[in-house]
């Protein structure tokens, strides 16, 4: 049994109990962050609980620990975990809700203690460098149905929930979302990039998707590789029409995607842009 973070104890996870008075439990009021560490060296730490930072500041939620803190506890937790789950390849979630109250009421409530909770699990080892050794994710298309704070990385992940059972109800790995406008936003665990004619691009940061960590950090290996890259909005019949199509995300890294809603993307294998970019990836993310 792998060793958890609560409320400043480390216990067993089958230990961890929260009260069903919890505002995280009754409304998902919380924000939460997963950070990928490989042999105990976290990517894109900084980000990350920057991200949180916002996200707690946004819905007035008291960030209950500083970044050295915080540090300490991921540290805390790998540290713990690393022999229990047998890898060196551990994710670390943490999770702050704004805490349990006494009654069920939708206002913020005043003076409580947020909840913290933090544990370890196994991720998948770093993506390949090589096109042939590569895993290709197939992936389906809806529209977009969520919320329109998508920006907040809020604990409220329904409809990313029903976004993605839709992939998997298909037999495929993720689901790519578009806007009401036919423009693609982002996937419902991802973000997305395409490849056209050598240039690599994303969509801009606004409400609509998530400031991906990964995304980030992607971008800028990419720039420092001398790739050319440019965040800028696509549409469906662009992302059927790319070269290559890629996801990001903390646990699938620079991830290539070979089929669309059954429609293959380019040749239908994993494409030479891919190669440079995880490679510029790996070369980077320790960087950020």
């Amino acid at each position: 049994m792998t060793i958890a973070f609560l409320n400043g104890e480390y216990m067993p996870l089958s230990e961890a109990k929260i009260s069903p008075m919890d505002r995280g439990f009754l409304f998902g009021d919380g924000i939460y962050e997963v950070i990928p560490t490989y042999s105990g060296n976290p990517v894109g730490f900084i980000g990350h609980t920057s991200r949180m930072a916002q996200g707690l500041k946004a819905i007035e939620i008291a960030n209950p620990y500083t970044v050295e803190e915080w540090q300490i506890i991921l540290s805390s937790l790998v540290e713990k975990n690393v022999a229990l789950i047998e890898s060196e390849n551990i994710g670390i979630y943490f999770h702050v809700s704004r805490g349990a109250d006494t009654k069920r009421f939708h206002a913020y409530p005043k003076n409580i203690a947020p909840t913290v909770f933090g544990f370890a699990f196994e991720i998948a080892p770093p993506q390949p460098t090589a096109k042939e050794d590569a895993k290709p994710f197939k992936v389906a298309l809806e529209q977009d149905k969520r919320w329109q704070r998508c920006h907040i990385k809020s604990t409220s992940l329904l409809g990313n929930v029903m976004h993605y059972q839709a992939g998997v109800d298909a037999g495929v790995n993720e689901t790519i979302l578009y806007n009401s406008e036919g423009m693609i936003t982002e996937a419902s665990s991802c973000n997305v990039f395409i490849v056209k004619d050598g240039c690599i691009s994303t969509p801009p940061l606004n409400h609509e998707l998530l400031p991906g960590i990964t995304r980030a950090i992607a971008i800028e290996a990419f720039k420092h590789a001398g790739l050319v890259v440019t965040e800028t909005w696509f549409s469906k019949a662009e992302l059927l029409e790319a070269d290559e199509v890629w996801l990001t995300s903390s646990s699938k890294e620079v991830a290539p995607v070979v089929e669309v809603d059954g429609k293959p993307i380019g040749t239908g294998e994993v494409g030479e842009v891919w190669e440079k970019a995880i490679k510029a990836y790996h070369a980077y993310k320790f960087k950020a």
